[in-house]
Parts: structure tokens; sequence; C-alpha cells
């Protein structure tokens, strides 16, 4: 073992932990056999950990060449710059698009359809930030060098353009904090799983809201008729 060099223990350990994070958070995932061969999302993570060594090293034609092979196979588009963490799960993944500058933490999850994007045609840093333990929603954007915190969720087809405070829930368009730990209210997920069905709509709760006060208005005129009509009498 000793000979092995120190790098290609490091890569097998987050070999290992790819394919640990894609049975612990995919009910379906029945073998480390499977996700080894049947998961998109691991083989996409494959590909970027392989291209990413070599683009730190300045190999970057290659580094593009084989994320891009990647993508080919996968439909999973990730950048050789990203810098992404242990424990990194993709579910399903098609129409995946991580950026060049985006950096991503540990133990973090997006699903299908994800954007982590850019804003800006300038060379620095102009991709997300996702800290650890985050979640992004089926569909959601995620645009410019802005900070998820850590433990955030983002609700699906979610377009998020500002920075998330740490243990937020965000949803909407574009992306409004509706839940936020240590505050009061009902936590969407509390039961520790990311059911979007259950996550709050920001547009329905501000249409209620506007119903309501419509209603209360015709209330009060119907009542000011009246009383109107009475002194006709």
């Amino acid at each position: 073992m000793q000979s092995i060099p120190k790098y290609f223990r490091l890569a097998i350990r987050i070999v290992r932990r790819d394919i640990r994070a894609v049975l612990n958070r995919d009910p379906a995932a029945r073998s480390t056999m499977e996700v080894i061969l049947c998961y998109p999302g691991f083989h996409a993570m494959f590909f970027h950990r392989v291209a990413h060594f070599l683009w730190n090293r300045r190999v970057y034609l290659i580094a593009r060449w084989i994320s891009h092979v990647g993508r080919f196979l996968t439909g999973i588009e990730i950048h050789p710059g990203a810098q992404i963490g242990e424990n990194f799960f993709i579910d399903h993944g098609m129409g995946v698009v991580i950026g060049e500058t985006t950096q991503i933490g540990r133990n973090c999850t997006i699903y299908q359809g994800v954007t982590l994007g850019g804003v800006s045609l300038h060379k620095g840093k102009r991709h997300p930030t996702l800290e650890d333990n985050v979640i992004v929603g089926v569909g959601a954007k995620v645009l410019g060098p802005n900070t998820i915190g850590a433990g955030s969720r983002i609700g699906a087809a979610s377009v998020v353009i500002a920075d998330v405070p740490p243990g937020s829930t965000v949803v909407g368009v574009p992306g409004r904090v509706v839940y936020r730990e240590g505050e009061e209210g009902d936590d969407p997920e509390s039961s520790g799983a990311f059911e979007h069905a259950n996550l709050p709509d920001p547009v329905e709760s501000a249409l209620q809201a506007l119903n309501l006060r419509i209603a209360e208005f015709e209330r009060e005129l119907d009542k000011s008729r009246e009383t109107e009509t009475g002194r006709r009498e």
C-alpha cells in the first residue's frame, strides 16, 4: 500500500464516498455495483474528478476533452474548473450544468435540470458557492457569484440570484426565503426529506392575501351602499 501514490489513495477514498452518497440518498440504489454501472450522476463525477485533477495541473485541453466526453455520455455538464467536495450526489442528472468557478461543499445534493451558472462575462468568480449540506431541487437555477448557506434547500424550478442565509428554504422566481432555521413557523422539511409538494408558494400566498383584501373591500362597499340606500329612503 505504501507504494501507491498518495493522490491515488485519495482518489479511491473520494470515489468510495461518492458511491456511499448515492447509496445513502437514493432508495432505489441497491448495491455498489448498481451505482457503478447504472448511475450517470456517479459517472459524471468520476469524469469530473479526473478532469479536475488535470485542470489543477494546467493540462487544460485534455481536462476539457474529458469533461466533454463525460457530458456526451451522461447529459451532465461539469466544467473541470469547478470545485466539488466529497459525498456529492447528482440524482438522475440529465440537463445539469455546473460552471467553471462553482464551489460546492460536502454532502450536497442536486437534482436533474439544475443550473449553477454565471451572469457575467468577466473571468473572475461568476458562479455560485454552495456550502455544506445544500439541496437544490429539480430544475432550479442558481445564478451569479452568490453563496447558498450551509443546510439550505432550493425548491424545484426556483431561480436564485442573491445570497441565501444558512438553514433557509427558498422557493419562487425570483427565489424568496420562506423558512429559516431559528425563526418561528412550521419547517416544511421537518420530516428530514425534501418534499417539493409541501414547500410553500410565495406567489400563491400573495394572491390569497390579495383575494382576502378584495373581499374585505367588497364587504365595505356593500355596507356603504346599504347605508346610502337607507338614507335615501
